[in-house]
């Protein structure tokens, strides 16, 4: 009857630890899909059905503004197809021919989620759409969108295995956040580009209503077609917590995202973990005194999850010639923390040595016999 018993409380236990993550009752969204992501750790604060695969709309043009930008190619100037003329849907209405430089029509596919633009800077930068789509699953891949396909660069409904999941566009938006210079694209309010047919300049303001409703957003990317419904993505920061806030198929969008962001900025705090600077790990009297981590490590967490957090540092074995100034900034192993003992960040650790081992008198005296000796053969 005991062993029952034991074999009971087992099962029970692990049913207990492997019970997924519960929606916060406190939040409610209108969305099908939902993620509120912290960008520089990559934990999930809120999820609702965040891993199943919807069409994504126009934030597919997200992916289409990194790669651009990546290309390197931001100042070169972009001769507009009659294709991409021929976009249907959301336009900023390039004319065949025209002439523009790839920068101006990035902002055009942010702001005004031109599909005339993203077809334009498909065919510039991946040589052909299906150039372009190749690279765009390409870095997918990369990202570790698991469950993402991309078959365009605009998010039409003209392909039925273009897709991804609420989850796999957080890891996007978080991958892209790390660009200066779609920062500056995402969160531009208005934008001037030139029109060189026209007597006026082009005058875009963008769709994103959360960057004049909400004051802590920072960016973002709308959507909209009829089988994706309301697409959006968006970011926002209060104090020193950046969010990340995606919803699919969602009627209430706009309240869903501000919904999500005032429950995490409320609930979570970011807690330093690890400071930058010289560690000391006294279990390794080698590398004692002369290790240090780059930076700082800080991890988004509850009140009560604060006294949760350890730390285990993991050295490599010391070389013969350790000590050498020569391997100076090098990494020696790696500081992982823990939260409630799952292991949620990693960081190397470097190894700095001490200045290089002053000579002694019988080395001063070498050095000079030796150089002695050394000016007579010559001499």
């Amino acid at each position: 009857m005991i062993w029952k018993l034991v074999i009971f409380a087992l099962m029970f236990s692990l049913f207990i630890t492997n019970i997924p993550q519960k929606v916060d009752a406190s939040v409610s969204v209108s969305a099908r899909g939902a993620v509120l992501m912290e960008q520089e750790s990559g934990r999930v604060l809120f999820e609702k059905d965040a891993h199943t695969k919807r069409r994504i709309a126009s934030i597919t043009k997200i992916m289409t503004a990194i790669l651009a930008i990546e290309s390197g190619k931001m100042n070169e100037i972009v001769k507009v197809s009659e294709q991409a003329t021929r976009a249907e849907g959301s336009s900023v209405y390039l004319k065949p021919g025209e002439k523009i430089k790839l920068e101006h029509l990035v902002y055009g596919l942010m702001l005004r989620s031109g599909n005339d633009t993203a077809v334009a800077i498909a065919e510039h930068v991946g040589g052909s759409m299906d150039g372009f789509v190749y690279l765009m699953n390409q870095k997918a891949s990369e990202i570790g969108m698991l469950n993402t396909h991309f078959s365009n660069p605009h998010g039409l409904d003209d392909h039925e295995d273009h897709y991804s999941t609420a989850y796999d566009m957080a890891l996007l938006t978080q991958y892209a956040m790390q660009n200066k210079t779609y920062q500056k694209i995402a969160g531009t309010k208005t934008y001037k580009a030139p029109n060189p047919t026209e007597n006026w300049d082009r005058q875009w303001k963008n769709k994103n209503r959360l960057l004049t409703k909400y004051k802590y957003t920072t960016g973002g990317k709308t959507g909209y077609t009829k089988r994706a419904k309301r697409t959006l993505v968006t970011t926002a920061t209060k104090g020193d917590m950046n969010l990340i806030a995606v919803t699919l198929n969602a009627p209430d969008d706009w309240n869903d995202h501000i919904s999500m962001y005032e429950n995490g900025f409320k609930t979570y705090d970011m807690a330093e973990v690890l400071s930058k600077g010289k560690i000391e790990i006294k279990t390794n009297k080698f590398y004692q005194k002369h290790l240090y981590l780059k930076n700082t490590v800080v991890y988004p967490a509850k009140s009560e999850e604060m006294d949760l957090f350890s730390i285990k540092y993991k050295l490599n074995k010391p070389g013969k010639d350790w000590g050498d100034s020569n391997h100076n900034g090098e990494a020696v192993g790696k500081a992982q923390v823990f939260l409630d003992g799952k292991m949620v960040r990693e960081t190397p650790i470097y190894y700095q040595g001490g200045p290089e081992k002053k000579k002694g008198l019988f080395d001063s005296i070498k050095s000079i016999f030796l150089s002695v000796i050394g000016v007579k053969l010559n001499g």
